[in-house]
């Protein structure tokens, strides 16, 4: 059982809707989903796929990464009514959703790079379990960069890490990976020693803006390549501040994004 598989027993289980199965019979409809304000559509593919899978057939009108006005139709289903109702939640879940993380990574990116044209706005792994994969895809359909999936796919040395080893030697050992090492520091110094050791990126984890671009400043100059990412503490309000670096990272992308509205309409019944 797959993740859509997965979700639509959560809202059916074994007994389906059993609302339209005692009120409804066997009538063929027409419906549009319709984004409630303007956004960045995420989540197209996801919810075809939901409506495939309770038997009816949807067809595309925006494309994940378009953008919609609001009262602009994204989606056209045609089938069974009972099978549009049954499918209609989760689709609109995954459209909200990721239509929200979608659109404030865009507007972001496109705020910061007025300034810093080549910065990139992150994801982290504050993510909703089991829900991960799509939040981190709908970071990427809005224009920013996933980052690491999960604990096995790239290195990061946090702050838990460097309570048992030094800087120096946690990147010594991670070096052995074969992969980039990135480093997460709280201060200038620890930013310059990461340097000294090579490592890829710097993680400069809950600075100030002023302590961030001397430690980014540091760095570089002991490592001309190394990136400079930014993390804790950024907000849309203050992320500006924060475009001296190469990479910004936000939980908010994800873990307190406020999602976009959309709605199911019928159309016509047949």
């Amino acid at each position: 059982m797959d993740d859509i598989d997965r979700f639509l027993y959560e809202d059916l289980n074994d007994k389906g809707d059993i609302t339209s199965e005692a009120i409804l019979g066997d009538e063929e409809a027409r419906a549009y989903i319709k984004a409630k304000e303007q956004c960045v559509v995420a989540g197209m593919e996801e919810a075809m796929e939901v409506f495939r899978r309770v038997g009816v057939v949807p067809q595309a009108i925006k494309k994940d990464g378009e953008e919609a006005k609001n009262g602009e139709a994204v989606m056209e289903i045609t089938g069974k009514l009972k099978s549009i109702l049954a499918g209609e939640r989760l689709a609109l879940n995954f459209l909200s959703r990721m239509s929200g993380i979608a659109s404030i990574t865009r507007e972001l990116t496109r705020r910061c790079r007025k300034k810093n044209p080549n910065v990139v706005i992150a994801a982290t792994r504050k993510t909703t379990p089991g829900f991960r994969k799509y939040e981190k895809k709908a970071v990427v359909i809005g224009g920013g960069y996933a980052h690491r999936m999960g604990l096995y796919d790239a290195v990061l040395i946090k702050d838990n890490h460097l309570a048992c080893v030094s800087i120096r030697e946690a990147i010594r050992k991670a070096r052995r990976l074969g992969l980039p090492v990135e480093i997460e520091v709280e201060s200038i110094e620890d930013a310059m020693i990461a340097a000294e050791e090579g490592a890829d990126i710097i993680m400069l984890d809950n600075m100030n803006p002023a302590q961030g671009i001397i430690a980014a400043g540091k760095a570089r100059k002991i490592k001309p390549d190394v990136k400079i990412e930014v993390s804790g503490g950024i907000t849309p309000e203050n992320i500006i501040n924060y475009t001296f670096a190469d990479i910004i990272s936000l939980g908010m992308l994800t873990h307190s994004v406020k999602s976009k509205d959309f709605s199911l309409e019928i159309d016509r019944i047949y």
